[in-house]
């Protein structure tokens, strides 16, 4: 397990272009972190939950409020919004291109924006939040795409994770807002926090204009030239660079070998090696919202303040910075340790954490003692996840899927996430509130949380392959070769996929022949292209030795 991570000798050319602009494109997570951590602050604004109140008075404090269920909704409209912005992002990503695609996005969510700006009543308000989702779920997807088919292999699982680290710094941008503008006595207690988010918009489109799109995006689409000028321009070579001709030829001899083994439609999504790739992807997305995260992003203002902490607004802030600050080791440990031990230990961190929670909460419900345990081991459970299954489920899900069900896969996968979202968004007031048909869980509802993370444990064991160093297209050699995730920590490429394109006539046809089969048949021709050199070499040796009478 090393602990150094650095570029590789033998790459050619500079990593610095494809890597800055992996980082900026990481900023479309601050829309996506900021829009989904400004609601839990204005949900418990004064001043709009008066105005947006509809009769309903709230238990704890007898003011006027939004109900549970007008909560609930207003919440989970974004969520809903996402899951079908995911799921376009497929057919977006592949007719525009990733860049422009990231592009019509974030016009999407800007209509979302100027509707939850302008509202004064629950209707517009709510029907804002599915338009602003509608653009997050269309950007949440593109973005790890994006990264995974521009960064270099040795850095590209701390080069997506960044994308994670945004969605934090979007969480802590949106606490430190909503908590400045939380007592102002007008519209502008919510309208400044919403329509900040003009400001990261205009940033994402203007730099989307001016960044390249993914050379793999042009092969797909069969622009090889444009694809040769985009990689020129991230790897800082020249179009002809002979390392550069090899990685377009090795992208371009990967595509259609997977072209060759079935079209690139929904129902092959489903089959074989991608199938179970994809139920990996959706398994690991939707087990990263049951991990419990979002319960304390979007209703610990609430749920801090229900517990009898005071000042809820600066622990939320607290629990931002920790969620920030802790994402810089996963960005690390990603590439040092790798994928499955990353997720392995964050998930068993994250089980022992939610289980004192809650054993604590319910053995000493009302105390004081309590509500600091509380707080001490949310930010632990905190730091578990924003250095673990926070950034690489983002790492997992945008490499582990080949080039021509990439876009498809990854919103679908991404959608996973959402759907979970919105169910936890949705279900969390009736589990949590007192009342009728509640079920007042309270901090009980951290038992639930911390069984999801045991789960976390064992399908990371079964189901999660180590693809740390691995090209996108050697990922595809991983899932050809390897049967069992457990045994892919000792996977070493032996093939390139241009000597598969040589090798699949005398193998009995591209659409029947298997990884293994292939590289037998490779084995079998560098046997004897080794046999014939050396042979000719010892040719040689021994007319030189008899010349000297040794």
């Amino acid at each position: 397990m090393g602990l150094t991570i650095k570029k590789p000798e033998n790459v050619a050319g500079s990593a610095a272009p494809a890597i800055l602009v992996g980082l900026f494109v990481a900023f479309g997570g601050i829309l996506f972190g900021y829009d989904t951590g400004t609601i839990g602050g204005i949900l418990a604004m004064p001043y709009w939950r008066t105005l947006f109140s509809t009769g309903y008075i709230n238990l704890e404090d007898g003011e006027l409020d939004v109900s549970p269920s007008q909560s609930s909704q207003i919440v989970s409209l974004l969520s809903a919004g996402t899951f079908f912005g995911a799921l376009l992002a497929a057919p977006m990503a592949d007719l525009l291109g990733r860049r422009l695609g990231m592009v019509a996005s974030t016009g999407v969510f800007t209509v979302g924006v100027i509707m939850q700006t302008v509202a004064t009543a629950i209707p517009l308000f709510v029907a804002g939040r599915f338009f602003a989702g509608l653009g997050v779920g269309l950007i949440s997807a593109i973005i790890p795409l994006y990264q995974s088919e521009t960064a270099p292999k040795w850095i590209r699982g701390a080069v997506v994770g960044c994308y994670q680290l945004a969605i934090t710094l979007g969480l802590f941008i949106a606490a430190i807002v909503d908590n400045a503008t939380k007592d102002r006595p007008d519209t502008g207690s919510y309208r400044i926090p919403i329509a900040v988010q003009f400001a990261w918009a205009i940033i994402m489109v203007i730099g989307m204009l001016i960044l390249p799109e993914t050379p793999r995006y042009f092969i797909k689409v069969g622009k090889n030239a444009q694809a040769a000028k985009a990689l020129s321009r991230l790897r800082r070579l020249d179009v002809d660079h002979p390392a550069l001709v090899e990685e377009l030829a090795e992208v371009q001899a990967n595509h259609e070998y997977e072209m060759s083994l079935g079209k690139s439609t929904y129902v092959e999504c489903f089959k074989g090696s991608i199938g179970k790739r994809l139920a990996t992807g959706c398994l690991l997305q939707g087990l990263q919202q049951l991990t419990g995260v979002n319960f304390i992003f979007y209703y610990g203002t609430s749920f801090f303040s229900n517990s009898g902490i005071q000042n809820s607004f600066v622990i939320t802030i607290i629990t931002n910075v920790v969620n920030v600050c802790s994402t810089f080791p996963g960005l690390y440990l990603v590439e040092a340790w790798g994928r499955r031990p990353l997720l392995f230990l964050g998930a068993m961190g994250m089980f022992v954490c939610q289980f004192i929670i809650a054993s604590v909460n319910t053995a000493l419900p009302d105390s004081e003692a309590a509500n600091k345990v509380l707080i001490a081991f949310v930010c632990f459970y905190i730091y578990f996840f924003a250095s673990s299954w926070g950034p690489v489920a983002w790492v997992v899900t945008g490499e582990i899927f080949p080039l021509k069900s990439r876009a498809k896969c990854l919103s679908m996968t991404t959608a996973s996430n959402w759907l979970l979202n919105w169910a936890i968004a949705y279900a969390t007031p009736y589990m949590v509130n007192g009342g009728a048909g509640n079920a007042n869980l309270q901090g009980k509802v951290f038992f639930v949380w911390g069984t999801f993370c045991l789960v976390c444990v064992f399908f990371t064991w079964g189901l999660i392959y180590e693809t740390k160093g691995l090209s996108l297209e050697q990922v595809d050699e991983l899932y050809g070769k390897c049967s069992k995730a457990w045994k892919s920590r000792g996977f070493r490429p032996t093939l390139s996929f241009s000597e598969v394109q040589e090798a699949r006539g005398s193998v009995g046809g591209a659409r029947h022949a298997s990884l293994a089969d292939i590289e037998a048949d490779v084995g079998r021709k560098r046997s004897v292209a080794q046999v014939e050199q050396y042979g000719m070499g010892d040719e040689k040796r021994g007319y030189d030795a008899g010349g000297l009478g040794v």
